[in-house]
């Protein structure tokens, strides 16, 4: 397809409330809420009632007492019922000694040992779950009863949820999950960080409970448009009720929570081929390794030698993936550069001679001239050293910067390098990179033969980002690595014999291309491009 093919959607989601009765218990710690009241409390004021506070403690392996937490100061009240609750683990294998401790409060300290002492009730957590409700006398210091008052703890189990949110999009064949958060462990109202991923124009939304073992509990779902998405703020949320149908028979069931959309923004986003579109023209540079360590021309054990039928490794090469990139140059016209090798009539050792051997003019007409140029000069070079990537690198680098000085982002360029692995300028490569990274400019290396790799792969810095000796950091991964071995059906000199949808398909030169572009702020688009989204039902949920 010719025109842009998604939209991008911002989305922030919070679950409101989620149903106690959505999740289960499979943590080896159960949550259980405490309730405290007392009755008949001693009056311990001349002038007033007593002011009560309930302090609780918990015993630990050492039998030393510590405080978990306090209740409120409950003024002139001799029959508290008191609203601080305190949430605590319940390992039902552990016995967990509590003690309850009642204050008449008469000053503003912290201390608790200045205040009048009402009583106290030592327990289990045991005992209370077992009970739901335990009401016992309250003692003194002396074990002697505090008067006539009592004490009552209830406990509540809270089966807290680990949510996580599933986005679906349609599809031909049906929905297809398109992005799924994070999990928030033990939370009721949890917000998942920012996402982004393709969905539908109208998304489905599933809530699950998670479980260790994966078999997940669905808390409930929703179906939504776009349109609907969008009419959330941050003030005024946009809200879904999230319906589990196995539970719409149960009386009083409304709903199993409430997910709340805070801000969804629509923002264009364009592909590569939307680009190209657009009159960005693509500029390939290929650059072919004449050193020594490829083995003598006339050898047939070296990979510069051309075999019978006509073809060696770094033909099949330039055939295989020429034939791919040249598409996408408008005039088809290739510098050709070799380095490494002895170049007549000086001999001198060169890193950037252009195999037509004419400087002026280093053009090669489409690939059938690239092959043909580097099969007349093969005869004439004597194969040297060191493999130095860095000058073509740097050449093709002046070009790219050049084009940084134009007012809008319409020239981009690839360096294609074939190489047998072997580099000795490793430090300055890296640094030509990592300058390179900040250009419109890309790097394609094609490794031939069964030599060691690791250097090339490094290069290609999947994982981190490429840094160059002094410290600069690449601004993005711009070097692709392809040991061409590995993508070889059969022998042959023609692009059906390797497999270049695995070369181009995963994290290639097409999407580095797309991200410099998209950095591109002068970037335009004819009028027909730019409102003419290629796929008008899919778009980009991203959160922020």
């Amino acid at each position: 397809s010719s025109a842009p093919r998604v939209c991008v959607c911002v989305i922030i989601l919070v679950l409101q409330v989620v149903m106690a009765s959505a999740s289960g218990a499979t943590h080896f710690a159960t949550k259980v809420e405490l309730t405290i009241s007392c009755e008949n409390l001693m009056d311990m004021d001349v002038f007033s009632k007593s002011d009560p506070l309930c302090a609780m403690y918990i015993r630990s392996s050492g039998s030393q007492w510590y405080e978990f937490g306090r209740t409120e100061m409950i003024l002139n009240c001799l029959n508290p019922k008191f609203a601080k609750k305190f949430v605590i683990d319940y390992y039902f294998e552990m016995v967990q000694s509590l003690k309850f401790c009642v204050y008449d409060i008469d000053n503003d300290t912290y201390d608790l040992g200045d205040d009048d002492f009402l009583g106290e009730l030592e327990c289990t957590l045991g005992q209370i779950v077992s009970s739901k409700q335990i009401t016992r006398g309250l003692l003194l210091k002396d074990k002697r009863p505090a008067g006539r008052g009592t004490i009552t703890v209830s406990g509540l189990f809270l089966w807290w949820s680990d949510p996580f949110l599933e986005f679906y999009k349609q599809t031909e064949t049906g929905w297809q999950l398109a992005h799924r958060t994070e999990v928030v462990y033990n939370n009721l109202n949890p917000t998942w960080r920012p996402f982004q991923s393709v969905v539908s124009v109208c998304p489905q939304v599933d809530c699950y409970d998670h479980r260790v073992n994966g078999s997940h509990d669905l808390i409930g779902t929703f179906k939504s448009t776009l349109a609907e998405l969008q009419t959330g703020t941050h003030i005024s949320p946009a809200e879904f009720e999230c319906i589990n149908a196995n539970k719409l028979k149960k009386k009083n069931y409304k709903n199993s929570g409430v997910l709340c959309i805070k801000r969804c923004q629509v923002v264009k986003e364009y592909s590569f081929l939307d680009y190209i579109m657009g009159g960005c023209q693509i500029n390939f540079t290929i650059a072919i390794d004449f050193t020594g360590s490829n083995g003598d021309p006339k050898s047939p054990h070296s990979l510069h030698y051309i075999n019978p039928e006509g073809y060696n490794e770094y033909l099949t090469a330039i055939w295989a993936v020429g034939n791919v990139i040249q598409d996408y140059d408008s005039n088809k016209m290739f510098p050709v550069f070799g380095f490494g090798a002895q170049v007549p009539p000086s001999w001198q050792v060169s890193h950037e001679f252009p195999i037509n051997f004419n400087p002026a003019n280093p053009f090669c007409s489409g690939i059938e001239g690239v092959v043909q140029a580097y099969q007349q000069c093969l005869p004439l070079l004597k194969l040297w050293g060191p493999t130095n990537f860095s000058p073509v690198i740097r050449h093709v680098a002046c070009f790219a910067r050049q084009a940084l000085q134009q007012s809008r982002a319409s020239q981009y360029y690839v360096l294609l390098i074939i190489t047998d692995g072997v580099i000795t300028d490793m430090d300055q490569t890296c640094s030509a990179i990592v300058e390179a990274s900040r250009l419109p400019m890309s790097i394609i290396i094609v490794g031939v033969g069964g030599e060691d790799f690791s250097a090339m792969e490094f290069l290609d810095s999947d994982d981190k980002l490429l840094r160059s000796p002094n410290g600069d950091v690449a601004s993005r991964d711009i070097v692709q690595f392809v040991p061409f071995r590995d993508f070889q059906v059969s022998s042959g000199p023609h692009l059906l014999t390797v497999r270049t949808d695995i070369i181009f398909e995963h994290d290639t030169i097409f999407s580095s291309i797309n991200i410099f572009l998209k950095g591109a702020i002068d970037m335009k688009f004819p009028p027909d491009i730019s409102k003419n989204p290629s796929n008008p039902n899919q778009n980009r949920l991203c959160a922020i």
